[in-house]
Order: C-alpha cells, then structure tokens, then sequence
C-alpha cells in the first residue's frame, strides 16, 4: 500500500477557503495524482482541505470520504498555547521557533517530551495519544494492525490511499507514523501548501511491515505547472 498524506493548497483561514493560487496548486496536484491513480480519498472535514482533494477525485471520478480526526481544528485544541513573548498570542507549541524547544533539556525527556516547554502548557500528550489511535484503528481498517513498532500485514494490498489534511495533524500523525520523537520531527522537517508526502507499506516474508518515507513534502506538481515555488510563503526555493 501507498498512503499519501497530503497537506491543504495555500488557505485562506477566514473564511475556510483556498486562495486563487491554491486553487491553481491543488488543479496542479490533481492532474499528478490522476496520471497513476488512486483507489480510496479521505479528507479532513475542513473546506481547505476538501477544496484541495477537489480536483482529484474529479478527474479520477471518486467520491472523497470525510476523516473527523484529521481536522486541523481537533488538533488545535491538544496543541495550542498562548505564547507569552508573542503577546499571548495563539500558537502552534511545535510551530513556535523550535530553538525553544529543540534543548537537551527536552530531549532527555524521550517518551515523557510533552513535559517539557511548550508542551507542558498544552494537552500535548492526550491529543499525540488520541490521533496515535486514530491512525492505528484506520490503518488496521486498510489491513495493517500496529504491534509495537511495526505493523502486522493483516491483508497485503497495492492500493493507493489519499488523505487531505493540515500542517498541525500532519506533523503530529506523521511523527507516529514513523515513530521519530515529535521534538525532533517537529524542528527539522515541515509540510509546504500541497506537498506530498508518500509512504510505502511493503510486503515482508515475515508477515510484519514499517512505514518507509517514499517522498516527503514533494511539490513537483509546482513545477511541472511553472507555479511559484514558495515554501509556506516564506521563501521561494
């Protein structure tokens, strides 16, 4: 199996919409995923993310099926503090500078991150359980049973699977997923307005699979359509 967990075209929050050149990214992002197909799209209840999944299921003419659990805004209520040197400000605890939270001090922590700061001002730890949860019920549903640090091949399949969803769920689920301690996924990787992120369930003699990243965040639909290549429109690469 395929999973691809696929990150919302550039948004507008207020209103809950994509903005022109979103439109424009998930039009290029649907004619990609139409060349090789995919079997099962789900998406997040969100208006972003459905206007995102849009195209594709369009051309590949299939109904999208909506993931509760991947709402940015479930999210949200597990991982949002108000940072103190923002004005107590609303933030993402990942989103803030990680250099204020990617410490020795914190690392030490392992299992136990979410007690250090930011995360202990949070419900960091019931929100990372919730979606840890979430996903291995899911992803059992698609034949994959999660033991431990692997999952068990309950039945082996070459689908594709699409899920549109957000920045904040994707780097919580993806740290799962891959099982990296979320303070050091959280301060060397990001999720850019579209990008594609694949991972492979392989089949193994044993019986028994890890997630393998096949591509992370990738945005060669951008280019293949001569958009700008702006990473969160922060920087153009």
């Amino acid at each position: 199996m395929l999973l691809y967990v696929i990150r919302h075209a550039d948004p507008t929050y207020s209103p809950d919409a994509l903005t022109p050149k979103g439109r424009r990214q998930a039009e290029a992002l649907g004619k990609r995923l139409a060349l090789h197909g995919l079997d099962k799209i789900y998406s997040s209840p969100l208006i972003r993310a459905q206007q995102t999944a849009q195209p594709a299921c369009e051309m590949l003419g299939k109904e999208k099926e909506i993931l509760d659990w991947a709402s940015e805004g479930l999210a949200s209520e597990y991982f949002g503090f108000l940072d103190d040197t923002r004005e107590g400000r609303w933030c993402w605890s990942f989103g803030i500078n990680p250099t204020r939270y990617y410490t020795e001090e914190n690392l030490k922590l392992g299992d136990k991150w979410y007690e250090g700061y930011p995360f202990c001002h949070t419900k960091a730890k019931e929100g990372y359980e919730l979606i840890a949860q979430k996903s291995d019920e899911f992803l059992e549903s698609l034949g994959y049973k999660r033991e431990g640090l692997k999952y068990k091949i309950l039945n082996h399949t070459d689908e594709r699977v699409a899920v549109f969803c957000h920045y904040g769920f994707g780097m919580v689920w993806l740290s799962h997923l891959l099982q990296i301690n979320p303070i050091s996924f959280w301060s060397h990787f990001g999720l850019n307005h579209s990008g594609m992120t694949v991972i492979g369930f392989s089949q193994q003699e044993d019986g028994y699979t890890t997630p393998r990243v096949v591509t992370l965040s990738d945005t060669s639909h951008i280019y293949a359509e001569g958009l700008p290549t702006q990473f969160t429109n922060e920087f153009y690469f």
